[in-house]
């Protein structure tokens, strides 16, 4: 208001949003904005007015009419309940307001950029179709052990066992110079089964990550398109973004 009407009016704007802030009111008004009028809600915070748009009363539905039935207040009790807090700290972690972005424009201008240079454009895959749940404590328990592989499953994976140790020992003697001069000039064949196997192992450690995690991983490497990917997506995109890398360093 005061970048708008001049220095004269900040005393006007500062009057305002003192006496509601000190009255502890909040200011209720209406606006047109590019044809369309908007009801708003005029709060007080430090030093500014911010002005948040509300629903009309006819766009506001009553739960109770629009629901055929409202769950009890003993259904978020027991272990049920014990668990999803559980599976809320598991997956908890700090907020980062740089993780979500407009991904509606990316899209459009990934669209746009791709037609330009007379790329095939492929229709996004169908949503996935709800499942029910029968066994509640079944899927909250699913839930954790996902989050918990995500977390703590790097690790453990990078950890060998005394028995894996002996069976990965590399042999001594006569018996080392034998088998590497039989390793010498692998066939192509057998190269190439080889680096699927390493292509499946890769996937198969990032499987072990949740969905918050692959797309950490996704930002990090700038992959295009993360936002809108399903978790199985995420991990194909990063399978084959690894895949390149590999060959590039090669």
């Amino acid at each position: 208001m005061s970048i708008a009407r001049g220095k004269e009016y900040d005393k006007v704007y500062e009057l305002l949003r003192a006496a509601l802030a000190e009255a502890n009111k909040v200011g209720v008004a209406t606006f047109v904005m590019r044809g369309k009028q908007y009801l708003t809600a005029l709060r007080a915070e430090d030093k500014i007015l911010v002005l948040q748009t509300l629903h009309w009363a006819d766009e506001v539905r009553d739960p109770g009419k629009e629901l055929p039935e409202l769950p009890s207040g003993r259904a978020g009790r027991g272990k049920e309940l014990q668990m999803a807090l559980q599976l809320i700290e598991a997956l908890s972690g700090d907020w980062e307001p740089a993780r979500y972005h407009d991904t509606y424009q990316e899209q459009v201008r990934e669209l746009v950029k791709a037609k330009a240079e007379g790329q095939e454009v492929a229709l996004a895959e169908e949503a996935p179709t709800a499942t029910n749940v029968v066994d509640l404590m079944q899927a909250l328990q699913s839930s954790l052990d996902a989050a918990g592989t995500g977390r703590g499953g790097r690790a453990a994976a990078g950890r060998q066992t005394p028995s894996t140790r002996r069976k990965t020992a590399r042999p001594s003697g006569a018996k080392t110079a034998k088998k590497t001069a039989s390793r010498k000039a692998p066939p192509k064949q057998a190269r190439a089964s080889t680096r699927d196997r390493g292509h499946r192992a890769g996937k198969s450690e990032l499987q072990k990550l949740t969905k918050a995690e692959l797309y950490q991983r996704a930002t990090e490497q700038d992959l295009p398109g993360r936002s809108k990917m399903s978790r199985d997506q995420l991990i194909d995109a990063l399978t084959r973004t690894g895949r390149r890398r590999k060959k590039s360093a090669a």
